[in-house]
């Protein structure tokens, strides 16, 4: 088991206790390290740096006492933004329908690297499904690498829907901070919330 998957197992128990689910635990860099946790609320509503922070301050002293990373690290806590990373099966059904890049770790219709519409997943839930000018693929899950959304117009509406149904923004406002409206929109303006200790 690597230190990620160390690390997940030792924050999922507590991350659901708060109402929120991991979206991906990333360790960076070498001479400080920097230990990304990427989170979001059971509920659907957006993160905020608030939600981020209590995150936070509830993981540092599990993982001070478990010390999954043996020199000193910086824990950085933030939501996965609306371009967010695919990294779980369930994102690739939950975000069907939009734009998506992502690599394969070996050649799948002679490439590495697709970018078109996520279609979802196969009928055995078991291939990510990708249409694009290479026509239809079929990806393996284990053979996935990475993979994100690409941040549209469509993806833009279809977030702040997401949290309007669930009762985290009003329908002019993403609820990430609450202070940025729809209509001032600039691809710029889309980072995740991060909190860093």
């Amino acid at each position: 088991m690597d230190v990620t998957e160390r690390i997940a197992n030792l924050i999922d128990p507590v991350l659901l206790d708060m109402g929120y689910e991991r979206v991906r635990v990333l360790v960076n860099g070498s001479n400080r390290p920097v230990l990304q946790i990427m989170a979001e609320r059971l509920d659907g509503r957006g993160m905020t740096v608030d939600d981020c922070a209590d995150i936070s301050r509830m993981l540092s002293p599990v993982l001070d006492v478990a010390d999954p990373i043996s020199s000193a690290y910086r824990l950085e806590v933030s939501s996965a933004g609306i371009d967010r990373p695919l990294t779980r099966l369930k994102d690739f059904q939950d975000w069907a329908g939009h734009e998506v890049r992502l690599e394969v770790r070996m050649p799948v219709k002679d490439r590495k690297r697709f970018a078109g519409i996520l279609k979802g997943l196969s009928e055995n839930g078991e291939n990510v499904l990708v249409e694009g000018d290479f026509g239809l693929a079929e990806l393996p899950w284990p053979l996935v690498q990475k993979a994100r959304l690409v941040l549209t117009d469509a993806l833009i509406a279809d977030t702040i829907a997401r949290q309007v149904a669930a009762g985290g923004a009003s329908s002019g406002a993403l609820a990430e901070g609450g202070d940025f409206f729809a209509d001032d929109a600039d691809s710029d303006d889309f980072q995740p919330t991060t909190v860093t200790q």
